[in-house]
């Protein structure tokens, strides 16, 4: 489950954290690149290593049908 409240205060940091995003979803739909994505849900800070397969204004879509708020990821490395 996962909180409606934003993770980043800072303007730049949403901004960076988009642009990064659509990097790696890039990345992962040319080449089956993974990103690794730390996010936040109702329990704690969690990190996961997987393919980006798409987004949109809300969501990280994820393998499987998973997704993650955008508002809950704190960072994003590939």
């Amino acid at each position: 489950m996962f909180p409606k409240n934003e993770v980043l205060t800072d303007e730049q940091a949403k901004t960076n954290r988009k642009i990064t995003l659509e990097n790696a979803m890039k990345l992962g739909n040319n080449y089956r690149g993974k990103a690794v994505i730390t996010f936040e849900d109702s329990e704690k800070v969690k990190q996961i290593e997987t393919t980006i397969w798409g987004l949109t204004e809300e969501w990280v879509i994820l393998k499987r049908g998973m997704v993650i708020p955008i508002s809950r990821v704190h960072e994003v490395r590939f």
